[in-house]
């Protein structure tokens, strides 16, 4: 029922006991613990988006490597040739 992480057990355990007290209470209510944060879409519109956003960012992100990895190595060659 519940992960190794407490975390995880809290909202499951709210739900049954809250469902035992109503139901002890002949209430025909019933708490429903929130249990998918995320919104499943089935849109293809907007998951080809979110790809094109992240893959962009990625190489974005991915095109910055190369000349901070060329300026450290010359930093650590000034470095080197001063001692």
């Amino acid at each position: 029922m519940c992960s190794l992480e407490p975390v995880n057990c809290f909202p499951v355990l709210v739900n049954i006991l809250s469902n035992t007290f109503l139901t002890l209470l002949k209430s025909t209510a019933r708490i429903r613990i929130w249990s998918n944060p995320f919104s499943n879409t089935q849109n293809q519109e907007v998951k080809e988006h979110i790809f094109f956003v992240c893959l962009s960012y990625f190489l974005i992100f991915a095109a910055g490597f190369p000349p901070h990895f060329a300026v450290s190595s010359m930093e650590d060659y000034k470095v080197k040739s001063m001692h």
